[in-house]
């Protein structure tokens, strides 16, 4: 068992506030393992970077000794969680719920134990909540001190829907932790509310105040915008390691220190220690970030693989050596429906875009317009994707 402070250094790291550290440090002083709690809704079942920055601290927990506990929010997900949102969120149906909660275990393997991991769903115990334990749990908490949450109090102020049940959410999360008697509970800066409010529940239930934790939302590759997928700017974790490199690379270099830091364990200051000095290309540094979480996700051959096609692609300007083919009529003359038919362009829209700025090539020579004459062979490129074209017999 590593000393309090050891532990505490590797709690830390990265973290942006911890409610208090003070308390954190008596609890790991009684030398017993804490239950940790992180709560997640099912909302969204592809998970991405952005997620795993609470899923690794998550396994810090885990490779400290301590009991983590994945919640998922099976029941809460019903309701919407209002943290962040200027109206009132669609509440998903029990089938929407549980098609999305199949889809954690497999993901979440890739960074958790999943021997180790406790998983737990909040319906265990709040579907069997008659309307009085609501109402005394209601009763611990004031209108007041929920209307001093920002997103609550903005829309109050500009007359928007606040519904009741939007008010019961972070009360049930609150409860959550005392079902659980959680000693820790971790989230998202936008969940520090919901955090503390958990902390006033458990008292009012005659428990020892868990501890708070909030980890950073990562920003996503524009390095402006929360990593997102609806902003498509995110990396998920079971997209191909092609894609996972290609897009690593495409980062700031100044968001890759954060990339570092919050998903990998490499000494941060070391490396911007040898990139300024010389002894460290940026590039370079990008390219091991790139091969680090690519091994993360599937293996340190195929992270080697993808660096030296990237190298090749990019660098010395050759086309990659695995280009998948694709099938097409010579009567076929839309490259936006080639794009998307093929998979290299999410949609036709995006294609077109593609094609505007300049990102789109055919046998290395750059397309300004939306039509084609398919030919045997052809290699069409676009961004970082390639395929090569095979005419339909007639």
């Amino acid at each position: 068992m590593k000393t309090i402070e050891e532990q505490l250094a590797l709690i830390k790291r990265g973290a942006v506030e911890i409610i208090n550290e003070k308390e954190l440090k008596a609890k790991l002083a009684k030398g017993k393992p804490l239950v940790i709690k992180a709560g997640f809704d099912p909302t969204a079942p592809d998970i991405h970077l952005g997620h795993t920055v609470l899923l690794r601290k998550m396994r810090h927990f885990q490779d400290l000794g301590h009991e983590v506990v994945f919640l998922i929010g099976d029941y809460t997900a019903m309701i919407g969680d209002p943290s962040g949102e200027s109206k009132t969120r669609p509440r998903l149906t029990k089938e929407e719920v549980a098609k999305n909660a199949e889809t954690y275990a497999k993901q979440i393997s890739k960074v958790l134990d999943i021997k180790k991991l406790k998983v737990r769903f909040n319906s265990e115990w709040l579907d069997k909540m008659t309307a009085r334990d609501v109402a005394v749990l209601m009763s611990n908490y004031s209108v007041q001190r929920t209307l001093e949450r920002d997103d609550f109090a903005n829309r109050y102020k500009q007359q928007k829907t606040i519904t009741m049940l939007e008010f019961l959410y972070p009360l049930l999360q609150g409860y959550d932790s005392v079902a659980l008697k959680s000693d820790v509970e971790l989230g998202g800066t936008d969940q520090k509310f919901n955090l503390l409010v958990g902390r006033d529940i458990q008292q009012a239930y005659g428990q020892e105040s868990q501890i708070v934790i909030t980890m950073p939302l990562l920003e996503g590759l524009d390095g402006v915008n929360k990593m997102s997928k609806s902003l498509g700017n995110y990396v998920g974790i079971n997209e191909p390691a092609k894609e996972i490199f290609g897009k690593l690379m495409s980062i700031s270099d100044e968001l890759m220190y954060k990339y570092y830091e919050l998903l990998t364990d490499e000494d941060v200051d070391s490396i911007k220690k040898d990139i300024a000095s010389g002894k460290l290309h940026p590039k370079k540094a990008k390219s091991n970030l790139a091969k680090i979480i690519v091994s993360q996700y599937y293996d340190s051959a195929q992270a080697e693989k993808e660096e030296a096609d990237f190298e090749m692609v990019f660098k010395q300007k050759k086309n990659p050596a695995d280009m998948p083919w694709f099938e097409v009529g010579e009567e076929e003359r839309s490259l936006p429906h080639i794009m998307l038919d093929s998979g290299i362009a999410a949609s036709a829209s995006a294609a077109k875009r593609l094609i505007e700025q300049g990102a789109v090539s055919i046998d290395g020579e750059k397309v300004s317009g939306p039509n084609i004459k398919p030919k045997d062979g052809m290699i069409i490129k676009a961004s970082r994707k390639f395929i090569k074209l095979l005419l339909k017999k007639k």
